[in-house]
């Protein structure tokens, strides 16, 4: 009996991985293994996989020489996207990673951290990424890049008033967000104890705001994890991961 399909993780910070969707993975009983590029673990063939997640991370895309391990990972993800068709999915910094990696540009930003309102455009509203979802969507940021310049043959499908690049497509099967869908209950602890988040958080909030920032976590929650799972599914139906009749099945 052959293996089902398999996902290649890339994260930055070990705090930094798929969030809720290890419980849509494991109920969908899909493998993945994770590579934790920041502490120099390797990255394996990607052509053992059928798909390729990038988790965010503090560094910046272009702080190559404090982290050369970026040029690698830039070159894997352009190979992943642009030579084997894998499917793909960003979030924040994989996300500014995949802009990178393709062509695009990245700089620093209006940093955006709270939860905030996300628009989809007229392709984003069309996009088989954001089937069923509204048309603006309450999301929690934490960054201060974004993606400048997309890249040949993407198209933007979300913005906010501060970031015109929310969500992208490149391609049949590639898709990123700046925004954070994969939050659980541990997420803003967890990220509010990593001193360039904390900091990160003070600058645009004020000291003293992780547990003001939390509150409205905790408030959206339900929300956020309905919108995660339901871009989860069409992501997975997208790059061919799942169907309506697996769907049916599970059911």
């Amino acid at each position: 009996m052959s293996e089902g399909p398999r996902l290649l993780v890339f994260q930055h910070l070990d705090v930094e991985h798929p969030g809720i969707f290890r419980e849509f993975l494991a109920s969908d009983g899909i493998q993945w293994d994770a590579i934790e590029l920041d502490r120099g673990e390797p990255i394996p063939d990607l052509k053992e996989y059928a798909g390729l997640w990038v988790m965010g991370g503090p560094m910046d895309v272009w702080e190559e020489t404090s982290n050369p391990w970026l040029v690698d990972e830039k070159r894997a993800i352009k190979h992943a996207v642009q030579d084997l068709n894998l499917g793909y999915l960003g979030i924040c910094l994989g996300h500014q990673l995949l802009a990178s990696a393709l062509g695009g540009d990245v700089a620093k930003g209006m940093p955006e951290i709270g939860v905030l309102p996300v628009q989809l455009n007229a392709a984003g509203q069309t996009s088989p990424y954001f089937s069923g979802l509204p048309a603006t969507l309450d999301c929690l940021q934490w960054h201060g890049a974004e993606v400048t310049q997309i890249p040949p043959g993407a198209t933007v499908l979300a913005s906010s008033d501060k970031c015109e690049v929310q969500a992208m497509a490149v391609g049949e099967k590639a898709m990123s967000a700046q925004f954070h869908v994969e939050v659980t209950a541990d997420t803003v602890p967890e990220w509010g104890a990593v001193p360039t988040y904390a900091q990160a958080l003070d600058d645009a909030l004020g000291a003293g705001a992780l547990a003001g920032f939390q509150a409205d976590v905790d408030v959206a929650m339900p929300e956020f994890n309905r919108c995660a799972k339901v871009l989860y599914d069409n992501w997975m139906r997208r790059v061919g991961l799942k169907n309506a009749h697996s769907e049916m099945e599970q059911a």
